[in-house]
């Protein structure tokens, strides 16, 4: 019986061991950003070929301000909030930072943009992505451009708050912080806190300002970030940065 115990106990010390090593994998992952796999970003292969397309057939401005990113950046009226900008908009709806990343190539660095709107990093909480793992996407983004455009100033939007998208908002917080941090360190980078432009003073989303998916921001919400962003657009189209050697 005694040898059977010692088998037994054996065998519960392996389980222990394995049970440790599991959890501590998954502790590093988790420490390390690592998560949900990348979409696919040849999902939006249709929009970026239309705005190939469009670029064909069209004019575009010199040294723009180009607003990239998400669908809060698709669904604003850019060129009808800042009439008196050069304003490209090459959002596409649903996308993550590594898509924006992915197609830089063909909306991002063929316009050599003065200055870029960037607004992403909502749908990559909302997919399971931790902060540390955004803002190292948005760091990846952020060389890629200025490796090739170094005094483009790159303006980020904070991630806004929802109430849809509620149970989000304290990783997102942490994302908006950590890059409002990195810009701090960057003359060429900006962080716009336009979050809390979108909140009752109970700290709650203020639904006004909101569609009735209580997601994307209403007109009434694009006004309030329009007014915001626009002395930040001004400032940064009338400085040139110097580039910052590594």
């Amino acid at each position: 019986m005694a040898f059977k115990g010692q088998g037994e106990n054996k065998l519960m010390n392996r389980l222990t061991l394995w049970l440790l090593l599991i959890l501590t994998t998954s502790a590093c992952a988790s420490a390390y950003g690592e998560g949900p796999s990348d979409p696919d970003p040849n999902r939006f292969a249709k929009e970026i070929e239309a705005f190939a397309e469009w670029d064909s057939r069209n004019a575009v401005p010199a040294e723009p301000v180009l607003f990239v990113g998400s669908s809060t950046i698709r669904m604003w009226r850019t060129r009808e909030s800042f009439p008196d900008l050069p304003v490209i908009n090459r959002g596409f709806g649903g996308s993550h930072i590594a898509d924006v990343t992915h197609f830089a190539d063909r909306i991002v660095l063929p316009y050599k943009p003065r200055v870029i709107v960037f607004y992403a990093g909502d749908n990559d909480i909302a997919s399971g992505k931790s902060a540390q793992r955004v803002f190292e996407d948005y760091r990846r983004f952020v060389g890629l451009v200025h490796a090739k455009l170094p005094e483009t100033h790159i303006v980020f939007l904070s991630i806004k708050p929802s109430e849809s998208r509620w149970s989000f908002w304290p990783e997102s917080k942490k994302v908006n912080e950590l890059i409002q941090g990195l810009s701090a360190n960057d003359k060429r980078l900006l962080f716009v806190d336009l979050a809390a432009s979108l909140l009752r003073p109970d700290g709650m989303p203020d639904n006004n300002l909101f569609l009735k998916d209580k997601l994307h921001l209403s007109p009434a919400g694009y006004d309030v970030w329009t007014r915001m962003l626009t002395p930040v657009l001004r400032q940064a189209l009338a400085s040139r940065p110097a580039p910052i050697r590594p």
